[in-house]
């Protein structure tokens, strides 16, 4: 049961995501009759299948939870922004329930038992109130909400016709025949017309259909429980059953008993074709509905078996490189080798797009977090998300969340004034935070933008001079500024909080952005608001580089951080007193970096006026990389140099190339760091 219990877990989180969103919508004022049915769709799949696997009280706590949406669906009660806030508090103790039971840990039975009292008494107190209403009322608000019949306690007439996938989904007609026996008087015709020749049949088709006549003082919703695990695989018709006059018959088969299975008919192979035909219609209408536009239907990998198929593709590349080298001699071989690296590179691509997701997935969890902390920190604040289905890399995603939230909350905290602050500044009260993803230049970019005070220059220098982080005589340009706020410790609150304050932070998402190959920058403008610009790679596993030779050493330059190669020539070239050389590139001086020394390489060349000069750019800084030559551009794959090895500062990683040798990956952004910063080349030299 192991491997379906997981699944039920992957799905419930995804439900209580949806019904996350969902309750997000509906405090915005989007209380329509789809939002609240995806809800309750969501809590009572986690309820059944909590019921289904065992866990008896995240079903006894979902049940409760399901009745208070249930009576929003019959137009009994109206969304409030009390009872909105409680329905997300449980659905945060459902997820705290899931998870306990999936890790085996233990669960906070007061909390718990507190939360559900409130949902008692919220079912108690608005219960009381809505019984008051008059009958009609109630019945008009109800066909408006739900569609459903006046009637909700009688006798029913019911059409049941299951689609032929129906048994594949797990779900028996034969139980759902005895619960409608349980509830009342219950008449049942089958009807036959769908049953193929015997050698034709599918013993996983559903070839049966029924028509039922269930008498008694019968509640509508008792018979919408027994079929609501297949309403999306069937036709299904109830309508109330006034007296025998009523009594339409569909099949001239006779009564069977609940409890029966039998009698197979016939029917013509066309029929059975055109009903195959009909179910797979619905049933392909029904999953284009439920995707919402995603593309195609999806299936759930093992992420060890993702990164095994790449590890494969990757020796692939590695292989056809290497035939690549071998297949210059021989020119015979010339055309086959040159369809293998087409096919090489499109089945790459595709094995790439496996694990690529889109940036939503680390975005859904912003509604929720700017819900709680506007309304805990006073303030009013909208979110505005963009660029939501920007893929990027599953492990990238999964790194990049924690810092982003990082980002937000101090968006929200420092960024958005009080709304009293607001209006004297002559904005609206209401705040706006955007979260935008793009493409750019094979990386994706991110923008964390707020309308609020922006940064205080002043203020932050004051801060830095205060805790000595620069020098009282110090120039420093407002970008250098922006620097200092992500220098460990340092923090411009004036009261420190459980939301910042800290100065526990900035510096902890910088580094861990950079871990991923990265970059974080900040523009801001005081009275209007700030900007965060967050730049990633698209994955981790693949770069397209450029090789270049320093002695008998080759490395790699990611070409997305290269800017131009040129060769200097005599006078371009300037010395600055304990900063090594310089050139001008249009009006910019550019620090430059001998790779030979800063690697202890023996170079070929070690005049900048014979070798080459690779101008690369990362978080906006511009260095310049003197080598001895270029050779090709090429796909690599990055293999991790810190698990085999140990971390080497201005390396990202390696990779093996075609003639079987390894070359170091160059990290450009830590080059830059180093360039920039006050450490020589000899302590550079000595760590590498």
């Amino acid at each position: 049961m192991s491997q379906f219990l997981q699944t039920f877990y992957e799905e419930s989180f995804e439900g209580l995501e949806t019904m996350e969103s969902g309750l997000l919508n509906m405090e915005t004022g989007a209380d329509d009759m789809d939002n609240i049915n995806n809800i309750f769709r969501a809590a009572h799949s986690i309820k059944g299948g909590s019921g289904t696997f065992g866990l008896d009280d995240v079903a006894s706590f979902t049940h409760v939870l399901e009745t208070l949406l249930d009576e929003m669906r019959d137009g009994q009660r109206h969304p409030e922004r009390d009872s909105v806030n409680l329905m997300l508090k449980s659905v945060d103790i459902l997820r705290g329930m899931l998870t306990a039971h999936r890790d085996d840990c233990p669960v906070d039975e007061g909390e718990i038992r507190e939360v559900q009292t409130l949902l008692e008494a919220e079912l108690a107190n608005k219960g009381a109130a809505a019984s008051t209403n008059s009958a009609a009322t109630a019945s008009d608000a109800e066909d408006q909400s739900t569609g459903r019949q006046e009637k909700t306690a009688g006798s029913w007439s019911i059409s049941f016709k299951p689609f032929l996938h129906l048994l594949k989904t797990g779900n028996d007609p034969l139980r759902m025949l005895r619960e409608l026996n349980a509830l009342g008087e219950l008449k049942v015709e089958a009807e036959l017309s769908g049953l193929p020749e015997f050698d034709c049949l599918d013993p996983e088709e559903c070839y049966m259909a029924w028509e039922l006549e269930l008498s008694g003082n019968v509640d509508r919703n008792d018979i919408d429980e027994v079929f609501a695990w297949v309403v999306d695989d069937c036709e299904l018709d109830i309508s109330p059953l006034s007296g025998p006059d009523d009594d339409v018959k569909t099949s001239k088969t006779p009564a069977i008993d609940a409890s029966s299975t039998d009698d197979p008919g016939t029917v013509s192979g066309e029929l059975l074709v055109e009903r195959r035909k009909n179910d797979d219609r619905r049933q392909n209408e029904r999953r284009t509905a439920a995707r919402s536009g995603a593309e195609g239907t999806s299936i759930r990998v093992g992420t060890d078996k993702i990164d095994s198929v790449i590890n494969l593709v990757g020796e692939l590349v590695i292989t056809q490189s290497m035939l690549s080298t071998m297949g210059q001699q021989f020119t015979e071989l010339a055309d086959g080798l040159a369809q293998l690296e087409r096919n090489t590179r499109e089945l790459q691509e595709e094995i790439m797009r496996m694990r690529m997701l889109p940036i939503s997935f680390a975005f859904n969890r912003f509604p929720r977090l700017v819900h709680d902390l506007s309304q805990k920190l006073g303030k009013k604040i909208d979110l505005k998300l963009t660029g939501e289905q920007t893929e990027l890399d599953k492990t990238v995603i999964e790194k990049i969340s924690d810092p982003l939230v990082h980002l937000v909350r101090n968006s929200l905290d420092h960024g958005i004034e009080m709304p009293q602050d607001r209006i004297k500044a002559g904005k609206p009260e209401t705040g706006l935070i955007s979260l935008d993803a793009c493409h750019k230049g094979g990386n994706i970019v991110i923008s964390i933008t707020d309308d609020g005070k922006g940064l205080d220059h002043e203020k932050i220098l004051q801060k830095a001079l205060e805790r000595g982080l620069v020098e009282s005589d110090t120039k420093l340009t407002p970008e250098q500024i922006y620097e200092l706020v992500f220098m460990p410790g340092f923090s411009t609150a004036d009261v420190v909080s459980d939301v910042s304050g800290r100065g526990v932070g900035m510096d902890v998402v910088r580094r861990n952005i950079q871990s991923l190959g990265g970059s974080v920058e900040i523009a801001s403008e005081m009275g209007k608001g700030s900007t965060f610009t967050v730049r990633l790679p698209l994955t981790l596993a693949i770069v397209d580089g450029q090789t270049v030779i320093v002695g008998d050493e080759q490395y790699i330059v990611p070409i997305v951080n290269i800017i131009e190669s040129m060769q200097l020539k005599p006078g371009m070239v300037s010395k600055v007193a304990g900063k090594g050389d310089v050139f001008e590139l249009r009006n910019e001086y550019v620090p430059i970096i001998r790779l030979y020394e800063a690697f202890g390489a023996e170079a070929l060349k070690t005049e900048l006026t014979e070798g080459l000069l690779v101008v690369v750019e990362a978080e906006g800084k511009k260095i310049g990389l003197f080598v001895d030559d270029l050779t090709g551009q090429q796909q690599v794959v990055i293999k991790s140099l810190e698990n085999n090895y140990r971390k080497v500062d201005g390396i990202s990683g390696a990779t093996i190339l075609g003639d079987g040798s390894v070359a170091l990956i160059l990290d450009i952004p830590g080059l830059i760091r180093l360039s920039h910063s006050d450490l020589s080349l000899h302590k550079f030299k000595k760590s590498a």
